[in-house]
């Protein structure tokens, strides 16, 4: 199997370039690779090369940003998204894009399922779910659409190092502790994209780590973790804060829980754990890497 991923420097482009082997050969094109935003130049890059799907993990992830840049977000986020889309339809090749938790106003109090209508609350999700529907509007009959949440790695920039990093150089924190979400390792959300792409899965999918967190309860666990396994010297007091006392250009879904019970059903030789759990295998892997550097 021949896969071209669309991103290459982002935390789910380089984990999915670590999982090529023999039997899966991967590509990724970054923005010096392939101009996304010419439909023609992306076509005639996209010809050059021969792969049997196409995964997209480019995107524009800047929410705050997003507000006051709202051509930028829909350009990359949809626009190009039906560029995509349309070409693998013409070229009968699998389309896989990646989506948010962002899609929906976080209005509700149990898990999100794949058919609750979306219902976006800033620029950001807007854009996602504009790329949402063009992927069915050029390519319905041979793609999936997997929305995630919180996702983190070793690479690049994300919540957890962020958190590291103010530990290691605050006295004190305060976070976020009324939005409830779950954490995504982008190592394992990975591997579940190759899983439905060797299927060819087609629909809207959801996928996370398992169980539920708030950010506060998300970086105690770094916290707890990263001196357990000696990647910080000293705890630090951390408070749990009210968004309202966080105020940012976007406003975040207050509840984005995600169910992943079809996609499970679907490829039930999927394995999932608890974020904690993938949490831990992340911070040892910094640690042996280059520590907070």
């Amino acid at each position: 199997m021949k896969i071209l991923v669309i991103g290459k420097s982002g935390q789910v482009a380089s984990e999915l370039l670590r999982l090529g082997n023999d039997q899966i050969k991967i590509t990724c094109l970054g923005r010096k690779d392939i101009d996304l935003f010419d439909k023609q130049s992306m076509t005639e890059a996209l010809e050059q090369l021969k792969f049997d799907v196409l995964i997209n993990a480019s995107a524009y992830t800047a929410v705050d940003k997003a507000e006051s840049d709202q051509e930028a977000a829909f350009a990359l986020n949809a626009t190009v998204v039906g560029y995509l889309a349309k070409y693998c339809a013409d070229n009968n090749v699998y389309f896989l894009h990646i989506s948010t938790d962002f899609v929906f106003d976080g209005k509700k109090s149990s898990p999100y399922q794949i058919e609750d209508n979306v219902k976006p609350i800033g620029v950001y999700g807007g854009s996602k779910a504009e790329g949402e529907r063009l992927v069915w509007k050029f390519n319905a009959a041979n793609s999936a659409v997997i929305r995630t949440s919180w996702v983190y790695s070793v690479i690049g920039n994300n919540f957890v190092k962020t958190m590291l990093r103010l530990m290691n150089d605050k006295q004190e924190l305060g976070v976020v502790g009324d939005q409830i979400g779950s954490p995504t390792s982008a190592k394992y959300l990975a591997r579940t994209l190759i899983e439905i792409a060797k299927q060819k899965l087609v629909g809207v999918y959801h996928w996370t780590d398992a169980g539920v967190a708030s950010w506060y309860d998300f970086a105690v666990a770094i916290q707890e973790l990263a001196i357990e396994k000696g990647l910080l010297e000293k705890a630090i007091p951390i408070r749990s804060i009210a968004t309202s006392d966080y105020p940012t250009p976007a406003e975040r879904p207050s509840y984005s829980v995600l169910d992943k019970s079809k996609l499970l059903e679907d490829c039930p030789g999927l394995g999932i754990e608890h974020w904690r759990v993938r949490l831990s295998e992340m911070i040892s892997e910094l640690t042996g890497m280059s520590g907070l550097d």
